[in-house]
């Protein structure tokens, strides 16, 4: 639900179209291999593979899973953070979902208009990691890999020379030919390449859940979830629908993404359970590097301070925890936190401390005027407990359904 800056506001921006490559190659294949191109195999080999990590034993895979819409946390003992290939190494954030990654327009600003008044502002908008830290996802590969906490590569050199002398070099070969290996700097650059097109590939972004069959015809929503449904559209209930978008009139499930792609300030409970942050708070967009330099004039950097990218909410049940720094482990718990923070703060913050992740100096960067927010406390939430679990509900037919792999 993540609404934020102006009510009834409508975005201006378009999104890049995407290059569906067609199945190709005639290799023998595993199953889970079928139906890739021979690059997006590539890519594939790539983000599983362990022994790009140092120690290794980690790979892109072990902190996107699969079996939990590409997200996980690699057996971490503290859930809402993943652990690294080192002994003790932790993250600092919690991990996104990659399925429909691939999606996400490059970082930038776009004209925010509300349609109230007329006026148009610029606002940030799409980027890589919850804080739009790379451009785009080839910028984003390398992040994880040679990040110390993360998989701790010692350099991209380091990696190339890995899968030149591994088990699918042939495969590189293949792909970009027999002296893809003499320039480590180009090398590196097409295996990243790989890895988006298999990042980019249908396998993530199935459109395959319930809601999706439902826009088709081929399924109905019950009671309760067209309920929810009907609360998450609302704008003055749960209002969902003013950051994490769909075309209303629709029925084409690319058009039902579930984000803007832009940023906004949650004021999410402190989770003490991340060391990292707890002397060093999470900033978020404001510490994005060059973000100063890309702003428009007059832009107020500080002023996105605590805001994290708005994720999409296709797969949201089986991605927990959620917010930036998991504060949550239950679905409901996030939807009743929406509901509730501003009526009920002593509910969610120790000593009722509200917005207690941030430093005061940035609290005011907290959304606060738009529904369900704009309650005061004491007030009655703009949600009841059963509109609650309406929503979950809801939600809950949005997680793709498992795709089998088609058998080679």
């Amino acid at each position: 639900m993540l609404p934020h800056y102006s009510k009834g506001r409508t975005l201006i921006f378009a999104l890049a179209a995407l290059a569906w490559l067609a199945p190709s190659g005639a290799m023998a294949l595993d199953s889970d291999e079928a139906g890739l191109t021979p690059v997006e195999r590539l890519g594939k080999r790539v983000f599983e593979d362990k022994t790009l990590s140092r120690p290794a034993g980690v790979s892109c895979a072990s902190c996107h899973d699969a079996a939990t819409a590409f997200q996980g946390s690699n057996g971490s003992p503290v859930p809402a953070v993943a652990r690294g290939s080192q002994p003790n190494s932790l993250g600092k954030r919690n991990t996104p979902t990659i399925l429909y990654a691939s999606l996400t327009p490059p970082f930038g600003f776009i004209d925010d208009k509300d349609d109230e008044t007329g006026k148009i502002e610029k606002v940030p908008a799409g980027g890589q990691f919850l804080d739009g830290r790379a451009n785009d996802l080839l910028a984003q590969f390398e992040g994880p890999l040679l990040d110390p906490l993360e998989m701790n590569a010692p350099s991209k050199r380091f990696a190339v020379e890995t899968i030149r002398d591994g088990a699918y070099a042939s495969l590189v070969r293949e792909v970009y030919g027999e002296k893809i290996f003499d320039n480590p700097d180009a090398a590196f650059e097409k295996l990243a390449q790989a890895v988006v097109a298999y990042e980019s590939s249908a396998r993530f972004h199935p459109f395959a859940s319930k809601f999706d069959d439902y826009l088709r015809g081929k399924a109905e929503l019950t009671p309760i979830e067209k309920k929810g449904f009907a609360l998450f559209k609302d704008p003055k209930k749960g209002n969902c629908l003013a950051c994490h978008v769909g075309k209303e009139d629709s029925r084409d499930p690319k058009d039902w993404l579930f984000t803007d792609f832009t940023y906004d300030a949650l004021g999410a409970p402190k989770n003490p359970a991340i060391a990292a942050t707890a002397n060093a708070p999470d900033l978020g967009l404001c510490k994005r590097p060059g973000l100063e330099k890309l702003a428009p004039a007059g832009f107020d950097v500080d002023s996105v301070c605590g805001a994290f990218k708005v994720p999409t909410l296709r797969n949201v049940a089986v991605t927990g925890p959620y917010l930036h720094n998991g504060a949550f482990t239950k679905l409901r718990d996030v939807v009743a936190f929406y509901a509730t923070r501003d009526t009920d703060p002593a509910r969610w913050y120790a000593k009722a401390e509200k917005f207690n992740d941030l430093p005061a100096d940035y609290r005011a960067n907290v959304n606060t005027k738009e529904a369900p927010y704009d309650r005061k406390e004491g007030q009655k939430p703009r949600l009841s407990e059963k509109d609650i679990d309406a929503i979950v509900a809801f939600l809950e037919t949005l997680t793709d359904k498992p795709q089998a792999a088609t058998k080679p």
